[in-house]
């Protein structure tokens, strides 16, 4: 059976299971360290080029976010050593960023995570690295659609499974593959919490969403089967068959009214490309 507990939004709150119902306070913590995260990624566009090192892109987001007051929620979470995950081609997700430079025809996913007073703003953005082909691009498209078509169906009285219908209703649509196996999650003064946010669902099931709950939503759509395996290196997601790979990610509230994208880039940079 599913717990709501009233945050108190003064301290740590244990990560017990229970979803937390937040208040103003937290609203308002959540909207300055996504627009911080938004800001990072933003900055990052013209700077995914041909060419590029992906261990400079990490320089990049670990230097602007420690400028802003804040720490890289990644930074020594769960003995990971770096500022982001750089996720090229067929790596679904959390890939380690390293000497690698990015060659003409990558898309790119980088996730940032800034935790700013005590809040974590958690988003992730794709980027096309110059002459990218067709196929390749209408798979970002897609993933974009979807991420904010699962953004769509999460209001007050919807149930959880509504959003992971929604989205794969949308990607099953071109054929894509649905990915299982990571989901988005909770999220506020912990960096992970309940609820999991699965990207394929049955419509009408799951966690009654409600007021005051605050998560991320981050389809991680493949161009062939939604299976994936981990790399020796204990992070790295790859598809199991070496198809490309998409992922985008906004951390929301769900308010009396509907909800609030907290990771919205300021500068208009939602989809690629964004120069």
């Amino acid at each position: 059976m599913t717990e709501y507990v009233i945050a108190d939004e003064t301290e740590l709150q244990p990560r017990d299971g229970t979803i937390k119902l937040h208040g103003p306070a937290a609203f308002e913590g959540m909207r300055k360290a996504g627009r911080l995260a938004a800001e990072i990624l933003d900055a990052l566009a013209p700077l995914a080029v041909p060419g590029a090192v992906m261990a400079d892109l990490d320089d990049v987001v670990r230097e602007m976010t420690l400028a802003a007051g804040a720490l890289p929620a990644t930074l020594g979470y769960r003995g990971y050593t770096h500022s982001c995950c750089i996720s090229i081609n067929h790596v679904v997700c959390h890939g380690i960023p390293s000497d690698r430079t990015l060659r003409d025809g990558d898309i790119v996913n980088i996730d940032v995570t800034p935790l700013l007073d005590g809040w974590h703003g958690d988003s992730s953005r794709m980027y096309l690295v110059g002459d990218v082909p067709l196929k390749a691009r209408r798979l970002v498209e897609v993933t974009y659609e979807c991420l904010m078509i699962g953004i769509d169906a999460a209001r007050p009285g919807a149930r959880l499974g509504d959003i992971g219908a929604a989205i794969q209703a949308h990607a099953e649509r071109f054929r894509y593959g649905v990915v299982r196996d990571f989901c988005g999650h909770g999220l506020g003064r912990l960096f992970h919490d309940a609820p999991e946010v699965v990207h394929a669902a049955r419509a009408g099931t799951g966690p009654e969403l409600k007021p005051g709950m605050i998560f991320t939503i981050e389809p991680m759509i493949n161009l062939g089967k939604p299976g994936v395996k981990i790399l020796e290196d204990g992070w790295t997601a790859v598809t199991r068959d070496r198809s490309l790979s998409a992922q985008f990610e906004h951390s929301i509230g769900i308010t009396e009214q509907g909800h609030e994208i907290f990771t919205l880039s300021p500068m208009g940079r939602h989809f690629p490309p964004y120069l």
